[in-house]
């Protein structure tokens, strides 16, 4: 089997050659139709996670090498097990990747995102930069329905991640004010996602005008390039034009990291999502005066994803802008992203 991969930390992405998996008990093998490229992928590409001040390398990580890169996938069942159930050869899905040991109290209640034995795809297991995937049982498996197949893709990782950072924090109230930081292709997701669901008053921030353009058309109030104003706190205070509910933060980086603990409300909710990396130094004494509820989050639940697409099956949820590229042409677009030069989603066809 054809793939691409990476060999070591900052080896770059390579062709390499796999044998093809043929499923056993329960397991099902689909061929990739689609795969989104995520900034995830991209720490994976350039070797290594900012976990605080240091990059910790893929070997560090102990990640099997070669590793085949890609976990937002949807493809077509080629071939299952003699045990697998619920399943037919030629049907499409939705992969969810975030898949754990299957034996642990966290797996058992659901959550094999939280599982601390990650069997993930793209990052522990071969991913959607080859030709197949092979997952463990049918329940992983998502039927999009009539979603278009490049979006279907992105929901596994992209919008799964926008959807599980917009569920710690939704206001009850629907014009209470709720900033997201960074309108990349996740933060695009976190505002069509707050619109459908009845959320209105959104505040998009980020340093660079179109990706704030694209946060308009997703649904953003109002939209903030934080580069161009001298002190972003109090614009932002200014702009929401009342007490702040929740902030999440898509950068999750120095730069951004004091903005989002700075601006909500007494008993308001910070959530941080990205990958950026790095540390600051956290306000212990004023977390406490004023009562904030600091929240990591990464990925969602299976449910989650379920719930998610049966949200974009209703037509209530706005795709973001999303560019269909070959595989071929990987390691352009993961250089895109590192750059900041991709407006929305990548989503590699084959």
């Amino acid at each position: 089997m054809k793939a691409l991969g990476v060999t070591g930390s900052g080896s770059g992405l390579t062709d390499v050659d796999l044998a093809a998996p043929s499923p056993t008990g329960t397991e099902v093998v689909l061929q990739v139709d689609r795969c989104g490229v995520c900034h995830s992928d991209v720490h994976l590409w350039e070797g290594g996670f900012d976990f605080g001040g240091e990059t910790m390398s893929l070997e560090a990580m102990q990640i099997p090498f070669p590793l085949v890169l890609g976990h937002e996938i949807l493809g077509t069942v080629c071939e299952v097990g003699p045990d697998a159930e619920d399943i037919a050869v030629g049907d499409r899905r939705i992969v969810y990747p975030w898949i754990g040991c299957g034996h642990c109290v966290k797996c058992a209640s659901g959550r094999d995102d939280l599982c601390p034995d990650q069997q993930a795809l793209g990052i522990r297991k071969p991913g959607g930069f080859g030709e197949k995937v092979c997952v463990p049982h049918s329940k992983y498996l998502v039927d999009p329905g009539d979603i278009d197949p490049s979006w279907a893709a992105t929901l596994a990782c992209s919008g799964l991640t926008a959807y599980g950072a917009v569920r710690k924090c939704l206001p009850a109230e629907s014009d209470r004010p709720v900033v997201v930081i960074g309108a990349g292709g996740v933060g695009l997701s976190a505002i069509s996602i707050l619109r459908a669901l009845g959320h209105s008053n959104i505040l998009a921030v980020d340093i660079d005008d179109q990706h704030l353009a694209a946060a308009q058309d997703a649904g953003a109030a109002k939209t903030i390039n934080t580069s161009s104003v001298p002190d972003p706190v109090e614009t932002l205070m200014t702009a929401a034009g009342g007490p702040i509910a929740a902030v999440i933060d898509f950068v999750n980086g120095p730069m951004t990291a004091p903005l989002a603990f700075a601006l909500p409300e007494k008993g308001g909710t910070v959530v941080q999502v990205g990958l950026f990396g790095g540390a600051f130094p956290l306000p212990l004494a004023g977390m406490a005066v004023r009562a904030i509820s600091l929240q990591g989050s990464y990925v969602g639940s299976l449910q989650e994803l379920r719930d998610l697409v049966g949200l974009a099956r209703t037509g209530r949820l706005r795709p973001p802008p999303i560019a269909e590229r070959q595989k071929g042409e990987a390691s352009e677009v993961l250089a895109g992203l590192r750059d900041g030069k991709i407006v929305g989603r990548v989503v590699l066809e084959g």
